[in-house]
């Protein structure tokens, strides 16, 4: 018998049968540490999880924690050349580390299958939706492709798609990002597997998107009997569609239960503060001057664009507090930023700042306009010179802007550094030895060198893990307080809103709908998009996401 006859016997496994069973995990790979000799490192150690048919089990952790390592051993695939070195993959009772290429071929889209975190990454951009849906069903369970199209269109009925019968006939640029997943989502159910691996399925999408995927893959999930692994980095969000959840961190267990223990009785330390994240105690405060930034009927496009991205927008900012600019992809949020900054001039309006209006061209703004005005990014891994270490990337502020040099200049890129929380041990690194919210608080630092009056953060927690991401905020309140500087954030997260703005600006499609202090702005009666919005914030408790479709749909029916 060759190799491509053999498959691993898990069809059909019955509801409630033991179908994943792990024991003893270990995961290692090979590290290349410049100068020194290959290494080799432990990613994922003695995970041991058992998942029945029919069930669902979260897996959560910060990045690093091995949640995806762990999903992809359940299909005997090591990415990045990572290897299986120890331990037991059962499905069904059946060993599939040693099952040969044939084998794997044959398992992978067939009984187990796989949602990825960025769908427009994983679909064939020259293909038809249609077929790059089917193609697995026909290939590996040798179905009929006019069998197969019934399936995707039911699927797609299912998951909610517009015009179900005809959506497979586009391209995936012809879809918006949420619709594009729950493509994959039905990319992955069509072939009928026996698992489901979602790793970060609705990670980068809007909160109102979010919402119909997630109750898109729950009713999936619940309506096919499948059993899934979802990955995730978000309590909040995979206490909404798991049984039970397994909480990581480098590699290791931290903790194991259902859901509901999990949540509302966690037995660990590390559990607790995932629980407890975005918790952050900020007393909204009343401007005490003047505003240090006025954006004044603001109207912006693009260049080739027919339509104006912004429309009529105004805003201010006083000094030392925070004004949260909130909304969906497209909003207009960034493009605020960009007119802000001088590098999109606006077609209306005028922006002023520190009492001068500003140049609408970057060009024609002073040093003292440029250095009191800075930005902090949303990808800080693009936003820092790889070649560069961490005193000369905070250093070459204090050298443009003060011309600081030597002893002088490192004494301050040393004192930045411990205002930053990380020490001057980090100044001689490069960015590549920092994790993701050091390279942040390297950006942060870089900001404060100029000694701005205000700072633009445009999405700076949006990629990184949630208690990453609530250190930064927390490290940004307390310099807000030492240094009086106004931060102007941007962000689509409302729990983020909710931690640290002092007022508020809801954008939806280049208009300000909702704008003033936080307490008003966060309380009824609300506009149809806030209302939508600050709804769409998963919350962490059960039964979330049931209220909020039953609240929808009750809506939607007129009650």
């Amino acid at each position: 018998m060759s190799d491509e006859d053999e498959l691993v016997p898990v069809d059909h496994v019955p509801e409630g049968a033991e179908l994943l069973k792990i024991r003893n995990l270990k995961i290692e790979a090979t590290a290349y540490p410049p100068g020194e000799p290959p290494q080799d490192i432990v990613i994922v150690d003695g995970i041991s999880l058992t998942l029945p048919k029919g069930r669902v089990m979260g897996l959560i952790g910060e990045s690093g924690a091995g949640k995806s390592t762990i999903g992809l051993s359940a299909m005997s695939y090591g990415r990045g050349g990572v290897r299986l070195t120890q331990g037991e993959v059962l499905l069904n009772g059946a060993e599939i580390r040693e099952a040969k290429p044939g084998a794997l071929r044959r398992l992978r889209g067939k009984i187990v299958t796989y949602v990825a975190q960025s769908a427009a990454a994983s679909f064939n951009p020259a293909r038809k939706l249609m077929d790059q849906v089917t193609e697995t069903t026909v290939s590996a369970r040798g179905v009929a492709r006019a069998e197969a199209e019934r399936r995707a269109v039911a699927l797609f009925t299912k998951l909610g798609l517009p015009d179900p019968e005809t959506i497979g006939n586009r391209y995936p640029h012809q879809v918006s990002g949420g619709q594009l997943q729950r493509v994959m989502t039905a990319m992955a159910l069509c072939p009928e597997p026996e698992l489901v691996i979602f790793d970060e399925p609705t990670t980068a999408l809007d909160v109102t998107t979010q919402i119909d995927v997630l109750a898109a893959i729950k009713d999936a999930i619940r309506d096919t009997g499948v059993a899934a692994l979802y990955i995730t980095h978000d309590l909040a969000v995979v206490a909404q569609v798991a049984d039970d959840i397994m909480v990581l961190k480098a590699g290791k267990t931290v903790e194991v239960g259902t859901t509901d223990q999990i949540i509302n009785n966690p037995t660990e330390q590390y559990t607790r503060d995932l629980v407890s994240v975005r918790s952050i105690d900020h007393e909204e405060k009343a401007p005490t001057a003047d505003p240090v930034l006025r954006v004044e009927h603001v109207t912006a496009r693009y260049s080739g664009l027919k339509r104006d991205v912004l429309s009529n927008v105004s805003v201010a900012l006083h000094p030392g507090q925070t004004l949260a600019v909130v909304g969906e992809s497209g909003s207009g949020k960034s493009t605020l930023a960009r007119v802000i900054t001088g590098l999109l001039p606006p077609s209306k309006g005028r922006v002023t700042f520190a009492g001068r209006t500003l140049s609408n061209e970057l060009a024609g703004r002073s040093r003292d306009d440029l250095r009191e005005l800075q930005m902090i990014y949303q990808m800080a891994d693009v936003a820092m010179n790889p070649r560069q270490t961490v005193r000369r990337i905070i250093g070459r502020p204090l050298e443009f802007y003060f011309g600081l040099r030597g002893r002088e200049r490192d004494a301050r890129v040393d004192a930045l550094l411990d205002e930053i929380e990380l020490g001057q041990g980090f100044a001689d690194r490069y960015p590549a030895e920092l994790s993701g919210g050091q390279k942040q608080r390297v950006c942060i630092a870089r900001a404060l060198a100029a000694d701005p009056k205000v700072i633009i953060c445009d999405e700076v927690t949006s990629a990184l893990d949630p208690l990453v991401a609530d250190g930064i905020l927390k490290l940004l309140l307390k310099l807000q307080k030492e240094e009086d500087v106004a931060f102007l954030f941007i962000t689509h997260d409302l729990a983020t809103v909710k931690a640290i703005a002092d007022s508020i600006a809801v954008m939806y499609q280049g208009k300000v709908v909702r704008y003033g202090p936080k307490s008003e702005v966060l309380s009824p009666p609300f506009d149809d998009y806030t209302d939508l919005l600050l709804s769409s914030v998963p919350e962490m408790r059960l039964g979330w996401l049931e209220e909020v479709i039953e609240h929808r749909r009750m809506e939607s029916a007129g009650h």
